[in-house]
Parts: structure tokens; C-alpha cells; sequence
């Protein structure tokens, strides 16, 4: 199998399941909150943030369902490395909460290095040929011209 076809699962798997956990938020927040590794359940009317994380997780798999359909992979692997930032920033809030170690490593801290090791692989797939300079060509533009145009006087 090649690198390609490797990256777009890996990226698709990525798309549908941050696309599935979103809407579980979105629809059921309180069964699916447990399992994001916080102690507790929000006080008061604080359910509404476990909605607001729903929504935030489908637009994350929307632009990278977005990106993926739409071929442009060299945004995809950067899409994808950013969007690890959440992933980093959700295990980050459990631990400093006082939630599950387990969790906070194993569900958010895998996943987004899972997602920086695909977005890695997707750049280098993407890169122009080892040696040589990046023209552009791969990515359907016209490579610069080697000598300037004449300039008039």
C-alpha cells in the first residue's frame, strides 16, 4: 500500500471519528462527557460548553473532510497538525483538572499524536522530489521562470 493511500485513510479515519465524538457531544452530552476524562460534570448550566466542544469538533472534521475531498493535501497535513493543537489543549485541561491520567493520555494525547505523525506524513508526501527545488508543478502551477524578464530602460 502506499504512502498516499495510507494518508488518506488515516486522515478519513480521523475525519469521521472527530466528526462522531462531536456529534455525540452535540446530542447526548451527558453520556458522552464521562468518557472526555474530566472529574466531574459542570455545575449549574455549564452543560452548554459540552455542546459547545460538539460543535467545535464537527467544524475541525468538516474542514478536514473539506480538505480531503477536495485534494488539497499539502493544506490537509497542515490542517491536521493545527488541529493536533486541540487534541494537545483538551489533554492539557484534563490533567489540569485533576481527571483521568489514563484518559488525558491515552484518548486525547494519542490522538493528536496520531494526527501530527499523519500531518508529517501528508507533508512529506506532498513535498516536491528529494534534491531538487519545489517548483510548484506537483500542485498544478507554473514554476517560475529561471531568468528574469527584461526590464525596459
Amino acid at each position: 500500500m502506499s504512502l498516499k493511500k495510507i494518508n488518506t485513510v488515516l486522515a478519513a479515519a480521523f475525519v469521521l471519528f472527530i466528526l462522531w465524538f462531536g456529534t455525540e457531544f452535540i446530542l447526548t452530552p451527558e453520556t458522552t462527557a464521562p468518557g472526555f476524562g474530566l472529574p466531574t460534570w459542570p455545575s449549574g448550566d455549564g452543560g452548554g460548553f459540552l455542546i459547545v466542544k460538539g460543535i467545535r469538533d464537527v467544524v475541525m472534521a468538516l474542514v478536514l473532510g473539506v480538505l480531503l475531498v477536495t485534494g488539497h493535501r499539502r493544506a490537509l497535513g497542515w490542517a491536521l497538525l493545527v488541529e493536533a493543537l486541540a487534541a494537545y489543549g483538551d489533554m492539557t485541561t484534563v490533567l489540569a483538572h485533576h481527571g483521568s491520567v489514563a484518559i488525558a493520555l491515552g484518548v486525547h494525547a494519542l490522538t493528536a499524536t496520531l494526527m501530527v505523525v499523519n500531518g508529517l506524513l501528508i507533508l512529506r508526501e506532498t513535498r516536491g522530489t528529494p534534491g531538487t527545488r519545489d517548483t510548484g508543478e506537483t500542485r498544478g502551477v507554473a514554476p517560475a521562470p529561471e531568468t528574469p524578464a527584461p526590464q525596459p530602460a
